[in-house]
């Protein structure tokens, strides 16, 4: 049997829906190659990169290249699968183990389309299908197939995938999942075109109320969601998605999902802030009080992201009158101050009243232009 190489998947798939009149972002190339064996990838200088089954990185271009396989169920969880790769498996057995039939496409080098699965004609339906019952043996998809949702939001899931994703859910095996996987496809989904499908999907095929029965998804938290352009961070788009969650429980739920500390430390400072009624302090002394309590002026970008966020929530109608006064506190010269003060015992009290005053002058002066 001779060597041959395929593109696979989601560049496929990409590539089809941009030429059906969805323009979208392929995703880098990978490749299964058939009829060859892991020597003969060495032999050709391609470099090793799979640990428990051949994948290799093209010498030239460093795009993927695996080798083509099978796989069985051999124990619980998403681990749970011992792969077989030899040159006898073919580009139709691999594609076989996918998990949606849009995903399960591939392109031959000359461009031609192999599709033994009907993945075309369900990604000109808007349909997202299993493409065997072996879909049901990774957990894992329960997260992925919502996050295809979220990515195409268009499309529709299969009534006999619905049907399986339940199952999966209720038979135990999502329990199996460890929290870095699910964090992993919760942070993909936050970049997808509407995030807040991936969880109300979660939510109807169960997965939500069986894993984290504490995050419910409300209109504000979809709608800011699914607001949120591009230009957006990371940090906040995750504290949107957990903006609803009763705040006493978010702690605990933060703690469950290990997301990195910027992300769970910025999505608790919304929560307190869209409730603490900080936005009313008018006042110089109020300000600053806020603007030490939010930490505005140690970290102003993680302030003006807050801010930006709050807006964004109609909780408050301009970032302006915050951002001008942490500027004039962040303005004083507290060395001269210090310097300055005939007891040293009173330089606390004098830079608090010096940041006060700085404070009230900003916002007299913003009033005056509003």
């Amino acid at each position: 049997m001779s060597l041959k190489k395929y593109i696979v998947g989601g560049w496929v798939r990409d590539k089809l829906l941009t030429e059906l009149g969805h323009p979208i972002q392929s995703n880098d190339k990978d490749w299964v190659v058939t009829g060859a064996t892991p020597e003969e990838m060495l032999r050709l200088n391609f470099v090793p990169v799979g640990n428990d089954f051949p994948v290799f990185l093209h010498p030239k271009t460093h795009e993927e290249y695996a080798l083509a396989r099978t796989e069985r169920k051999s124990g619980h969880g998403y681990k749970g699968f011992t792969f077989f790769a030899d040159p006898s498996v073919t580009l139709e057995q691999d594609l076989l183990r996918r998990d949606l039939t849009v995903n399960a496409m591939a392109m031959d080098e000359e461009g031609h389309l192999i599709d033994p699965y009907g993945g075309f004609e369900d990604l000109k339906k808007g349909v997202l299908r299993h493409v065997s019952a072996a879909f049901e043996e990774d957990p894992l998809r329960v997260l992925r197939v919502s996050r295809f949702r979220a990515k195409l939001p268009w499309f529709r899931i299969a009534e006999e995938t619905k049907a399986m994703l339940k199952r999966m859910v209720e038979s135990g095996e999502v329990d199996a999942l460890v929290p870095e996987r699910v964090t992993a496809e919760i942070r993909k989904a936050l970049k997808e075109a509407k995030p807040s499908i991936f969880f109300d999907e979660l939510e109807t095929n169960g997965f939500m109320g069986r894993v984290y029965p504490e995050w419910k998804q409300t209109e504000l938290s979809r709608s800011l969601l699914d607001g949120l352009s591009s230009g957006f961070t990371e940090e906040e788009k995750f504290a949107a998605s957990v903006a609803s969650v009763d705040p006493n429980k978010l702690p605990a739920l933060l703690e469950a999902l290990r997301m990195p500390k910027k992300l769970t430390e910025f999505a608790l400072l919304f929560s307190e802030s869209l409730r603490d009624g900080f936005e009313c302090a008018s006042d110089g002394k109020g300000v600053l009080s806020v603007l030490r309590r939010k930490d505005a002026l140690r970290r102003p970008e993680r302030f003006a992201q807050l801010l930006r966020l709050l807006k964004e929530a109609h909780h408050i109608d301009s970032e302006k009158k915050w951002l001008i006064s942490a500027e004039a506190v962040r303005s004083l010269d507290f060395r001269s101050i210090s310097a300055a003060a005939p007891d040293k015992s009173r330089v606390p009290e004098l830079i608090e009243e010096a940041s006060v005053r700085a404070i009230d002058k900003a916002l007299d002066k913003f009033a005056d232009q509003h």
